[in-house]
């Protein structure tokens, strides 16, 4: 990718590059790789599903 040095999108390719980097530099099982992966999204899922439940809730009781 050839982003503009500096700009948030070449920031989000370093910090992404780096930390694949890191996986493949200790020699981590591709499995490992993925299951970290398939966490971090789970994780973010799940937060996001809290806060929509949240905010639906707080709706219901504006509207009664």
């Amino acid at each position: 990718m050839n982003y503009k040095p500096y700009s948030v999108e070449w920031h989000r390719y370093r910090y992404l590059k780096e930390a694949i980097y890191k996986y493949l530099d200790d020699y981590e099982d591709n499995n490992v790789i993925m299951d970290d992966i398939l966490s971090i999204v789970c994780d973010r899922q799940e937060r996001a599903h809290a806060e929509y439940q949240k905010l639906e809730d707080l709706e219901l009781k504006l509207r009664e």
